[in-house]
């Protein structure tokens, strides 16, 4: 009996499949670097913040659930929607965390973090919320706000950044402007990301171990951990007041980060009615060869060391 030999498209198709599977577990690694740094000084099991998740399960929830992020994200786009997502909660509670997983198989271009700093002297002689409108989405657009316009009910209120009257003011307008964003066709989710004393305090001290995180803790941050109860006391007065039908707020029990971040994910996935968009098939063009093309080649000393 004749051996069956293996043609060229064979190989070749066998090298593409090899290249996907490598494709596939840099993205792994990619995660995976990033909870290493997330673990950092925190492997004991059983101690508050330290996730009993097992990371098999974690791992694979995470890329099912980035998964359907991109069909959020290709849905959003091809129905022109707006949608609004806002992080709140205090230092260290793992906002920035749960954005970076949403965000990591994004495309930019459709899907930004909206992080702004401190107002500028002239940003504080504006209308409050002026500076958040024009990071406002377009049609087709999620942005992610990294905080926002609730300084002024958080930070702004506790460390005396405004007066009573300004903090007053907010709250009899912040209704009606979030109204107004959805009435335009915005869609608004509202997350405060929740810990205890205890679990703030352990990453607060994690951090000023950490020679690669220490850059997280600001004066403020610091100040904001001397001042723990007047934060809970502002936290509890901003739920209240601003928990509206048109944009309620939704609070995530984030001491487990891994826990807190899928559960976060699931629930955003849930109150987006996204369907699967259908794409055309994309076939790879042939590459034009030109036989009189002569590549010319770089210069040495152009070029980045090989070093690893």
């Amino acid at each position: 009996m004749n051996e069956q030999r293996p043609t060229s498209q064979s190989n070749d198709r066998d090298r593409e499949l090899l290249r996907l599977h490598a494709d596939f577990i840099d993205s792994w690694d990619e995660e995976l670097e990033m909870e290493m740094d997330d673990d950092r000084f925190g492997e004991s099991r059983g101690v508050e913040g330290v996730s009993t998740l097992p990371r098999r399960i974690y791992f694979r929830e995470l890329f099912r659930l980035q998964g359907e992020l991109v069909k959020l994200q290709d849905w959003i786009a091809h129905a022109r929607e707006k949608l609004v997502v806002i992080f709140e909660g205090r230092d260290a509670a793992g906002k920035g965390g749960v954005i970076k997983r949403i965000t990591q198989r994004l495309n930019p271009r459709i899907c930004r973090v909206a992080a702004l700093p401190a107002p500028t002297d002239r940003e504080r002689t504006q209308w409050y919320f002026q500076r958040y409108v024009a990071h406002l989405p377009a049609g087709g657009e999620i942005v992610l706000f990294d905080r926002s316009w609730y300084n002024r009910a958080g930070v702004e209120h506790v460390m005396g950044f405004c007066t009573r009257e300004e903090y007053e003011a907010f709250f009899e307008a912040v209704p009606e402007f979030e109204r107004l964003l959805t009435r335009s066709g915005i869609k608004i989710l509202k997350y405060w990301f929740s810990i205890t004393d205890a679990e703030q305090e352990a990453r607060f001290k994690a951090r000023i171990e950490d020679p690669l995180k220490q850059w997280k803790l600001s004066p403020m941050d610091l100040e904001s951990r001397r001042r723990w109860e007047a934060y809970t006391q502002a936290k509890e007065v901003l739920l209240e007041r601003t928990h509206i039908p048109e944009a309620p707020w939704w609070v995530v029990q984030a001491v487990d980060k891994k826990r807190a971040r899928l559960n976060c994910i699931t629930h955003l996935l849930s109150q987006i009615p996204y369907t699967k968009v259908e794409h055309a098939e994309i076939h790879l063009p042939n590459r034009i060869h030109h036989p009189d093309y002569i590549r010319h080649p770089v210069s040495p000393a152009m070029m980045v060391p090989t070093i690893y």
